[in-house]
C-alpha cells in the first residue's frame, strides 16, 4: 500500500450528523416504512439488516441530511465505539435514518470505494486512527466527530487496486453470508418440526420425507400423539400442572429430567499459570454473546490449565453438553463440540438421562422466557439450578424424541459444518486484511 497519507477531508463527498434525539421518539416508530439505524445494524463490515424500527416517508424526510444511502458508509460516535459499516448497493432499502449516536459519510467514489475503506478501518490501525480523538471522560464518544473525522490520513492506493482488495475480501464475507443465511433455513426447519412433534403435538407425516413448504401448509396428519408406548392415536388429556392437555401416555417432568444440571466456576484471575492457550475450553457468557448466531461452540476466549480445573473445581463436561447462560444475561445457548468448562454464569445440561440433544436444546430454548420470569436477583437475574428443576415440562416417550433426532440429525450436521467452515473463512479474511492493507500480499490481475 501507498506509504503517502491522503487526508480524509480529500475523499469525502458528504458527512453529517444523526438527528437529535428529541427529533426521533418512541411514538415515531411505525410498524413498516424508512428503517431506522442502530448500533445491531453495525455490527460487521456490511450494514447487518436483521432487525429495525421504521419511520414514515414523511417522517424521514425532515431528517434530511441524516438519511444514508447505499454506498454511504455509517460510523458509531457515542456508546459503541470503532462500529464502522458500509450500506452495499443490493441492500433491503435504498435510504435508512441514522441514529443520534451515529454519522454518515458519503464518499467521493471516483477516489475511494466504500468497501475498501470500511475494511481498512476495521484493522488495528484504522481502529487506532478512528478512536484517536476518543473522550476519555462519560460515556464513550468521539469528539466533535465529523470535523475531526475528516481530518484523519490514511494510506490510500489507487482506485483499482482498492476496488481488488475489497473484491477478495468481499468474497469471503459473501460466502460466510450464506453460509449463515442457509442455516438460518435449516433452523427454522428443524425448530418448526419440534413445534410441530412436541407443542402441538402432530406427528410426522406418513412419508418419513418433509419439507418447509409440506410444514407450512399444514399437510400433516391431524391426528395427535397419545397412548403407546410410541404415544401414537391416544389423544389427548387435560393435565392440571400445565394448564393443557397433553397426549395420553406422556409425563409431567421438570427441566432438571432432561439431564443433569451442572455450574461453572472461574479460577483466581490474578494466577496466571491456571489458564492456557491449549488447555480445556473454558467459556463465559461474552463467549456466547460474541458466538450468537451459531448453534455449537468449540472454545471460548481462554482456556483452563489443569491446575485451573483443580484449584475452581471445574467439572469437565462431555461432548453434547447444552449451555445455557444463566445470569448476566439469561438464555444464551450452545451446544459443545467437544468437552468444555464454564464460569458461574451457566447452568449446562449434560444428556445423560435418555434424551436426544436436538430435543433438549430446543425444549430449553422454548422454556427460556419461563426460566427469566422465575429467576430472581437484587442486582441482575440470576436462574439457579433450583429455578430449573422447578419449571415443569412436558416429556414425551424417550423413543419420540429418537425419532425426532433421526428426522433432525442431518440438520444439525449440515449446520455444524457450515459453522465451522465460516469460522475458518472468518480466520483467514482476518489474517489477510492487514496483510492486503499493508501490502504483504498483493492481489494478481
Amino acid at each position: 500500500m501507498s506509504k503517502i497519507l491522503t487526508s480524509l477531508s480529500e475523499l469525502i463527498d458528504e458527512i453529517s450528523m444523526g438527528p437529535f434525539g428529541s427529533d426521533i421518539k418512541v411514538e415515531n416508530f411505525v410498524s413498516s416504512g424508512v428503517p431506522v439505524l442502530n448500533g445491531s445494524n453495525l455490527s460487521g463490515f456490511r450494514l447487518t439488516e436483521d432487525e429495525f424500527k421504521y419511520v414514515t416517508e414523511e417522517k424521514a424526510k425532515t431528517y434530511k441530511k441524516a438519511i444514508a444511502r447505499r454506498g454511504d458508509i455509517v460510523i458509531t460516535h457515542r456508546g459503541t465505539l470503532g462500529q464502522i459499516s458500509f450500506i452495499p448497493d443490493n441492500s433491503k432499502y435504498e435510504s435508512y435514518v441514522i441514529s443520534q449516536s451515529q454519522f454518515r459519510v458519503k464518499l467521493k467514489r471516483e477516489k475511494a470505494d466504500s468497501a475498501f475503506f470500511v475494511y481498512y478501518f476495521h484493522t488495528s490501525e484504522g481502529q487506532k486512527r478512528l478512536l484517536s480523538f476518543k473522550n476519555h471522560v462519560g460515556v464513550p464518544a468521539l469528539a466533535q466527530a465529523t470535523s475531526n473525522f475528516r481530518l484523519l490520513q490514511i494510506p490510500l492506493p489507487d482506485l483499482p487496486t482498492q476496488q481488488k482488495i475489497a473484491a477478495v475480501l468481499s468474497a469471503l464475507d459473501a460466502k460466510i453470508e450464506l453460509n449463515t443465511r442457509i442455516n438460518a433455513e435449516l433452523e427454522s426447519m428443524a425448530k418448526t418440526l419440534y413445534d410441530y412433534w412436541f407443542v402441538q403435538f402432530r406427528p410426522p407425516p406418513a412419508s418419513p420425507k418433509w419439507d418447509m413448504k409440506t410444514l407450512h401448509n399444514n399437510q400433516i396428519s391431524p391426528v395427535p400423539f397419545g397412548g403407546g408406548a410410541e404415544g401414537g392415536g391416544g389423544g389427548l388429556v387435560w393435565n392440571d400442572e400445565l394448564k393443557r392437555e397433553i397426549p395420553l401416555g406422556w409425563e409431567v417432568g421438570t427441566l432438571s429430567n432432561l439431564g443433569t444440571i451442572t455450574g461453572g466456576s472461574t479460577p483466581p484471575r490474578e494466577v496466571e499459570e491456571f489458564f492456557s492457550n491449549n488447555g480445556t475450553a473454558w467459556i463465559t457468557p461474552k463467549d456466547l454473546s460474541l458466538n450468537a448466531g451459531n448453534k455449537f461452540i468449540t472454545k471460548g476466549e481462554l482456556d483452563v490449565s489443569e491446575k485451573g480445573l483443580k484449584a475452581a473445581s471445574l467439572t469437565i463436561m462431555p461432548k453434547g453438553t447444552i449451555l445455557l447462560s444463566s445470569r448476566a444475561p439469561i438464555g444464551y445457548m450452545a451446544i459443545a463440540r467437544e468437552g468444555v468448562t464454564t464460569n458461574q454464569g451457566f447452568k449446562s445440561f449434560i444428556p445423560d438421562k435418555g434424551y436426544s440433544i436436538p430435543f433438549i436444546y430446543y425444549t430449553v430454548k422454548n422454556a427460556i422466557p419461563t426460566i427469566i420470569n422465575h429467576s430472581t436477583g437484587s442486582t441482575f437475574k440470576e436462574a439457579s439450578a433450583s429455578v430449573l428443576k422447578s419449571i415443569s415440562i412436558c416429556l414425551p416417550p424417550v423413543s419420540i424424541t429418537e425419532k425426532y433426532k433421526e428426522a433432525v440429525d442431518a440438520i444439525f450436521e449440515r449446520q455444524n459444518k457450515l459453522e465451522l467452515e465460516s469460522q475458518t473463512l472468518t480466520e483467514l479474511r482476518d489474517w489477510l486484511l492487514p496483510m492486503l492493507m499493508n501490502g504483504q500480499v498483493k492481489v494478481q490481475t
